[in-house]
């Protein structure tokens, strides 16, 4: 069931926008809003590094019809804030992404394996799980690549173990057997957390072959 994403190149920068870095204050949240709502859903976003993974909560609030959050990450980024709920954070959108009317159900993928075992029960609604059976067949897929091993990805998060040929794969058959609605990529490092060309030439190399395998 391959989508027909928008293949546009568009730039957008947001490092002028303050109080963004790992939290998003409410009114940075609103000013990313209305910067990105003139661009299409049907896309895959690249976000940058992990620390800004809550922007994925904007693209999925302008969904218009039932879905499944598919989020392939190391960490589940469903953490009950420790401040106020208005203050999003990258270890805990996902928490506010179950709230949306439309999100049906959350599927956090964090191994290879875990493709298989999710069932249609009640009980793995918007639950993280795996996605054998969703149960419906239009998601919205987000990949953090520190899902993926040291070998294939360096970021600024704790990584997994899976490989790059198990997270492809992964991606195709997602690609093959739903509707994806919209995609985003993130992950990796920045200068001043000491990422060097290497570092940056190997995540950029593993974003490409992730983003041909969604396509």
């Amino acid at each position: 069931m391959r989508t027909e994403f928008t293949r546009d190149i568009i730039i957008t920068d947001f490092s002028h926008i303050e109080e963004t870095n790992c939290y998003c204050s409410p009114q940075s949240a609103e000013t990313i809003r209305q910067k990105i709502l003139s661009f299409p859903i049907n896309a895959i976003h690249f976000i940058g590094t992990g620390d800004y993974h809550y922007q994925t909560l904007f693209w999925l609030e302008r969904l218009t019809e039932p879905f499944s959050l598919v989020l392939i990450d190391n960490h589940p980024d469903d953490q009950q804030s420790a401040f106020t709920e208005e203050l999003l954070s990258c270890g805990g959108w996902v928490e506010q992404a179950r709230k949306l009317p439309l999100c049906k159900r959350t599927v956090w993928i964090r191994e290879a394996s875990d493709y298989c075992h999710l069932t249609s029960s009640p009980e793995s609604i918007k639950n993280p799980g795996s996605i054998s059976e969703v149960g419906m067949h239009t998601i919205y897929l987000s990949v953090d690549i520190d899902v993926l091993s040291q070998e294939y990805a360096h970021t600024d998060w704790s990584q997994g173990e899976m490989t790059l040929e198990e997270l492809l794969t992964l991606c195709r058959r997602l690609s093959e057997e739903f509707k994806i609605l919209g995609a985003d990529i993130c992950g990796g490092l920045t200068e001043d957390k000491g990422g060097t060309d290497a570092d940056f030439a190997l995540n950029q190399r593993t974003i490409r072959a992730i983003a041909d395998a969604i396509l």
